[in-house]
């Protein structure tokens, strides 16, 4: 077995995130392929490095997008020559994004039941909470990761991607505005936070002195969940849910 297929059978083994590149057309290299991960970089050789270079981000969009498509390009040839000359290539760049991921901050009555529901849409569920007395694996028994710590601490340590999705259920300012400052500097697909209208109002103001600029600000989406009228914990849940969902897909 070839060492760059065995990293690409063990990078989807491992449900970790991953695109490819393939020359399907050009002068010269076809059938030669670069791996290229999440943080940019790559495994492989393509025999040219401008094409290496200049694909990247799309193989990157590829990866969350889960895409797979014919990309042309034209990069100056390696030449002596004076004047400069183009070649083209056809590259197949196939994307292989990892499981989506939700990650729960307070692990009070609507994460039990949000817990339930992302488990069975196939979302990987990490549950956070410095409370020892509410982060308990009897109380969620399902959740892949249940971690007693502050939230914040967690979350700077870890990579957060497009496909992650976060819900801050805290309803207190001490856990949720340094955990959604950590979020708003991250990439993320979905950042939510519980609470009312005017509590939302009232974070967002908190969170604009300490330097957060408006245009992140306007990323979170609070209050969380989408308004079908909820008031249970479990119907509180399946709106939060079903915006996560809404915003993957591009709906919200």
């Amino acid at each position: 077995m070839g060492e760059l297929f065995k990293q690409l059978k063990d990078r989807l083994e491992q449900e970790q995130g991953l695109a490819t590149a393939t020359i399907v057309q050009g002068p010269d290299h076809i059938g030669s392929r670069l791996l290229i991960y999440p943080d940019g970089t790559t495994v492989g050789q393509l025999g040219n490095a401008e094409l290496e270079t200049v694909l990247i981000p799309d193989a990157i969009a590829a990866l969350w997008n889960a895409h797979a498509s014919v990309h042309t390009y034209t990069v100056p040839q390696q030449s002596t020559q004076a004047t400069e000359q183009f070649i083209h290539y056809e590259v197949f760049i196939e994307g292989f994004p990892p499981p989506p991921e939700l990650i729960i901050v307070g692990a009070g009555h609507i994460a039990i039941s949000l817990t339930t529901f992302a488990k069975a849409l196939h979302y990987r569920v990490t549950v956070i909470d410095a409370r020892a007395t509410f982060a308990t694996r009897e109380r969620f028994p399902h959740a892949d990761e249940l971690i007693v710590a502050w939230p914040d601490e967690i979350l700077s340590q870890r990579p957060l991607y497009p496909s992650t999705a976060i819900a801050v259920l805290t309803h207190d300012p001490k856990f949720d505005e340094p955990t959604l400052k950590i979020a708003l500097s991250r990439h993320m697909g979905y950042i939510g936070a519980i609470g009312s209208r005017q509590t939302a109002e009232e974070r967002a103001e908190r969170l604009s002195e300490q330097g957060i600029p408006a245009h992140q600000l306007q990323r979170i989406h609070g209050p969380i969940g989408l308004n079908i009228g909820a008031t249970s914990p479990e119907e509180i849940a399946l709106a939060i849910m079903a915006e996560i969902v809404a915003v993957r897909h591009q709906k919200q």
